[in-house]
């Protein structure tokens, strides 16, 4: 019979209540609590930013204060210089990326479900994946002018390679007893693949779009780094020679918060879609 105390001796002493902390080891916390610390963070450096330049331990020149990057935002707002760039750059984004994924998912797939396809596939893609993309640019422009082709090529080269590695690591992580139940049941490999592998390694390679698109965001810059009249890239760049550090700071920090957008969104779009895996 289960009993509300603990006998010690001669006296009953109820249960030691269990601490819940907020550092232990993969353990949930409440929704505010964590919610609260992803605002605190930057809250703490931002004020941190603001005292540095505010007390001049910084010239402006190298660190502007948070007030001047408002001030530049506002500005390329009200003359529609940021939609501009934005929509250009969002535009090769996507285009780079969604290129890069159709041809990864499926050659991923493959390398991860049949050893020989990996066998024969895995060296190149392994060795072409740590080729710095900024050194390609020469080709690039050999290859496909100086136009978006050429920038879209960019963000497709810097994406594509490490895609196709985690596509196929995430294949190859699924439980074997699936695979080995379709084939019990006598389904031919092309079943087994899209009825038990795509559907099982989905959710991974969710995951995967969600990081390789980040992954492209950061390949802009280097994307429009040649011949580009508009792009936030490009506008970084033509600030970089003028010294203009409140431009280089808002670029950067605006192309860090679409991303974050980004990212947002896939993690709200695979909740929904693979609620199942929670």
């Amino acid at each position: 019979m289960k009993t509300d105390t603990i006998r010690t001796g001669t006296k009953a002493m109820p249960p030691r209540p269990r601490r819940r902390g907020l550092f232990r080891l993969r353990q949930d916390i409440p929704a505010p609590i964590y919610s609260a610390a992803g605002i605190a963070v930057p809250l703490v450096l931002l004020l941190i930013w603001w005292a540095v330049t505010s007390l001049g331990i910084v010239r402006p020149l190298f660190l502007p204060s948070p007030m001047e990057i408002v001030a530049e935002g506002w500005r390329q707002l009200r003359e529609g210089i940021l939609w501009a760039d934005a929509s250009v750059s969002m535009y090769r984004i996507l285009v780079g990326w969604l290129a890069a994924t159709v041809i990864a998912v499926p050659i991923g797939v493959l390398m991860g479900s049949y050893r020989i396809v990996e066998g024969a596939l895995e060296p190149l893609i392994s060795t072409v994946r740590y080729m710095p993309v900024v050194a390609l640019i020469p080709l690039s422009i050999l290859w496909a002018g100086i136009g978006d082709v050429q920038k879209i090529l960019i963000l497709f080269l810097g994406t594509f390679f490490q895609q196709v590695l985690l596509i196929m690591d995430n294949v190859k992580n699924i439980d074997m007893n699936l695979i080995r139940a379709g084939q019990t049941l006598g389904m031919r490999n092309i079943e087994i693949l899209m009825r038990i592998v795509i559907p099982a390694a989905s959710p991974g390679i969710w995951d995967t779009f969600r990081i390789t698109i980040g992954w492209t965001w950061t390949y802009l810059v280097v994307a429009e780094l040649v011949a580009a009249s508009e792009g936030l890239g490009r506008r970084i760049m033509d600030a970089q020679r003028y010294l203009a550090t409140d431009t280089i700071l808002f670029g950067t920090l605006f192309i860090g918060l679409l991303g974050l957008l980004t990212d947002v969104a896939f993690k709200r779009f695979g909740r929904a879609m693979f609620h199942w895996n929670r």
